[in-house]
């Protein structure tokens, strides 16, 4: 609660300061009102990042994440639904996250449980489905003030929110949950939501309607498991769905085609997960950029030469070097474009 009241306070400050400031500053260009906020549009190319490289870093607040994209030299990002909806007042978790995906994971392996680990898997599996109902009943209370207040903390910074990634599109998610999404996604700016291909036909076409219902494109985004026509039934289902395609993981499932996908789905990519993982005869590796096999070069220049519009978005996922932190790393990644661009 402090941080937050020291963050208002400053945001406060520095409206105030512009607005007392001398009327020659208040007609200065938009290069003068624009010092010192991000910029990371590089030869008309939108650099942008996903929160969730910010993972590792100790406050997951919705101002502490605004002040690593900050510092990292970002100004448009993909958000994770944790920062904002905590802002907006969502009551906080006490599940062991990590205990829980850690069992689940093993489960889901095929691995052998102890009695223990059974027993504990079965309690943290009620303690988040009834935590679930509580985000639930939340969100259906919640207007959408705070996320208009949190687009203008972040558009004050330099800072555009253009995706919107809550834990408020899945299947097992109501519809009144799925419509709750998209509308904080329109008050906080967005022109699309993201979540994982649900791989279910008749899940994606809901998505896609109400996407059209509520003016809020979806993007569907994958892993290992994206081929070339892997969005192909969601497209067709709706003009409202979209790839949230991520170059990585397609070239580690062993993809040789990645500039073909793009130039076939330019104009329904709605944002690129970024980073250089290697290809399967190289280990599939999440390396530092430059090091791995995604042709980096060739996928920015090609956005760059064919003018397309959708960002990149910067997904830090490989191992953060000790004596780093992850503001470092996505400030490497930046640069890496800018060398690109260039």
């Amino acid at each position: 609660m402090e941080n937050r009241r020291s963050f208002l306070i400053k945001s406060t400050l520095g409206l105030v300061g512009v607005s007392l400031s001398p009327s020659w500053l208040q007609g200065a260009p938009s290069i003068i009102r624009s010092y010192n906020k991000p910029n990371s549009k590089i030869n008309g190319v939108q650099i942008g990042c996903i929160t969730y490289s910010f993972r590792s870093m100790p406050d997951q607040s919705a101002e502490a994440t605004l002040n690593y994209v900050t510092e990292s030299g970002i100004n448009a990002i993909e958000l994770m639904g944790g920062p904002a909806e905590s802002f907006a007042g969502m009551p906080a978790s006490t599940l062991d996250r990590r205990k829980f995906y850690q069992l689940m994971g093993k489960q889901r392996r095929g691995e052998s449980l102890s009695t223990d680990e059974s027993k504990e898997l079965q309690e943290l599996q009620k303690e988040s489905e009834a935590y679930g109902e509580l985000v639930a009943e939340w969100r259906s209370k919640t207007d959408f003030k705070s996320f208009e207040k949190l687009k203008k903390i972040y558009k004050d910074a330099g800072v555009s929110i253009y995706a919107f990634k809550p834990a408020a599109f899945g299947q097992g998610n109501s519809d009144a949950e799925i419509a709750y999404g998209m509308k904080a996604a329109k008050a906080l700016g967005a022109s699309h939501v993201t979540l994982e291909h649900p791989s279910n036909d008749a899940h994606t076409q809901k998505l896609g309607k109400m996407g059209e219902t509520h003016r809020m494109a979806v993007g569907y985004h994958g892993h290992e498991q994206q081929t070339f026509d892997f969005w192909d039934t969601a497209l067709a289902q709706s003009p409202a769905n979209g790839l949230n395609f991520d170059a990585g993981h397609y070239v580690a499932a062993g993809h040789t085609d990645i500039m073909d996908l793009l130039k076939k789905q330019h104009k329904r990519i709605l944002s690129m997960h970024t980073k250089d993982r290697q290809t399967p005869a190289n280990g599939k590796g999440n390396l530092p950029w430059g090091e791995g096999d995604t042709p980096l070069p060739d996928i920015l220049q090609l956005i760059r030469d064919e003018k397309y519009r959708f960002p990149a978005t910067i997904e830090l996922e490989y191992a953060v070097p000790d004596g780093s932190d992850a503001v470092r790393e996505v400030q490497k990644c930046l640069e890496h474009c800018r060398k690109l661009l260039g």
